[in-house]
């Protein structure tokens, strides 16, 4: 068959599990926007919730999985799995942060991937994590990510090195995965992918006995050939843990071979009155998002989590904020200014435990309150823990894309049971995503002028 006549099946292409609440929006980013409608749920879908997207594309189910033990995946995953598994989609992803976060004893992508090869079967298991869209890269099976435009490979990297939960002592990731797992290895490089010879070297690892492959992707050749390899061998792989870069692999081969027509440009969906951002995160990127807020007339309001009466101090936030939408104002409430916050060293000295949950529990009241309000047509959430308690205060079950802000935060539609909530426009913002006008690009409607 020529590339050009090439098609894709009917029916679901991708059914997903995502391991990290906002990371799992990554997958439906990338494939909504390339023309193929995704739903992310925020938990496993009941019948009535999974009708409702019958025809879309791929299906998703947002996780914690990143941050737990593997005995907490030993009770959980496998019920995911076999729903994901009922969804009869070409591809099952397990999907993973393309900085790789993962160790032994928390967010073992590992034992994700022993508890998903029995339900899902398969000779073997592809792993791909590169993703140039995001400036990561893997070259010799090493992974390397860019920070301020400088490369690092990830046990040099100066975040991810010395991350306090996963730090990365290994770029080799297979290296890196077999503190995690049994299973044998083997790895595609991009040589050979840029020789052509990607099959040829896939066969020789399989024959050696790998049930998990690794494949280098360097730049958009050895993108298109990675997502070539792993959807011409999805009958005999149809499980991969894997990061968003396997969307952007595939969606270049599907592209490539004209089984997919590139989509028009993404358009703004309009600018909004008044936009709410509640802020959880302590990232330097979003200290300077809400500097750059402060400087662009956004009113900046302080949740002050030293306070030791904290229902006033939730309170005396969540006046503020009604008050300033009211006046017209676009307002940040937020919990820390960067890293070197003085209120994070203040939090580590009480003697309360869940200070993050409870910050974020508050700021998703917040939010809460100023839909309910009508104060708010449109939001911001920064910050992982405070997205889902975000999520939860607003009962939604669902996600959809809506437009493109930054990568791997995009400007989503919120699907909830209740009225009041369903159809809210909300952008759930990673700590180091985005540059300094994030918030002004939410509130204009996305990046892209229509």
């Amino acid at each position: 068959m020529s590339p050009a006549a090439q098609t894709l099946p009917d029916g679901r292409l991708i059914a997903y599990y995502g391991d990290d609440f906002t990371g799992s929006t990554d997958v439906m980013e990338v494939l909504t926007f390339a023309g193929l409608p995704t739903v992310l749920f925020l938990d496993v879908p009941d019948k009535a919730q999974l009708d409702r997207f019958a025809d879309y594309r791929a299906v998703g189910v947002a996780g914690t999985a990143r941050s737990r033990s593997p005995g907490w995946m030993d009770e959980n995953l496998p019920s995911v799995f076999r729903f994901l598994a009922d969804l009869d989609a070409a591809l099952v992803q397990y999907k993973v942060c393309s900085t790789f976060d993962s160790a032994p004893a928390v967010g073992s992508i590992g034992r994700a991937i022993d508890l998903a090869l029995p339900v899902f079967g398969g000779a073997w298991s592809p792993l791909v994590v590169a993703a140039p869209a995001l400036r990561r890269f893997q070259a010799f099976g090493n992974l390397f990510a860019t920070v301020d435009g400088v490369g690092y490979r990830l046990d040099r990297h100066p975040t991810m090195a010395h991350h306090p939960v996963t730090p990365m002592a290994e770029a080799d990731l297979c290296r890196h995965l077999a503190g995690q797992t049994d299973r044998a290895m083997g790895l595609v490089d991009f040589v050979q992918l840029k020789a052509g010879k990607g099959i040829d070297a896939l066969q020789r690892e399989l024959a050696d006995g790998a049930d998990i492959v690794a494949v280098d992707i360097v730049d958009e050749e050895t993108l298109r050939a990675a997502g070539r390899l792993v959807w011409e061998a999805r009958s005999e792989a149809p499980f991969t843990a894997s990061s968003s870069g396997l969307e952007y692999a595939l969606v270049a081969h599907w592209q490539e071979t004209g089984a997919l027509d590139p989509p028009p440009p993404p358009k703004r969906i309009g600018v909004v009155d008044n936009l709410l951002v509640v802020s959880g995160s302590c990232s330097p990127a979003t200290a300077s998002q809400i500097a750059w807020a402060r400087t662009n007339m956004f009113r900046t309001i302080r949740l002050d989590v030293t306070r030791m009466d904290w229902d006033a101090a939730v309170a005396e936030a969540r006046d503020a904020a009604l008050a300033g939408l009211g006046n017209g104002d676009d307002v940040v409430v937020f919990s820390a200014e960067g890293s070197d916050d003085p209120s994070i060293a203040a939090m580590r000295q009480r003697p309360d435990d869940g200070n993050e949950h409870r910050i974020g529990a508050a700021l998703g009241a917040i939010l809460s309150a100023a839909v309910r309000a009508g104060a708010a047509p449109r939001a911001v959430v920064a910050g992982g823990d405070t997205s889902s308690h975000a999520m939860a205060q607003l009962d939604g079950y669902a996600l959809t894309a809506l437009a493109p802000v930054a990568p791997g935060s995009p400007l989503y539609r919120l699907h909830a049971e209740d009225p009041g909530f369903d159809g809210y426009e909300i952008a759930l913002k990673g700590a180091q995503v985005g540059g300094p006008d994030y918030f002004g690009l939410v509130k204009r409607g996305g990046r892209h002028s229509g």
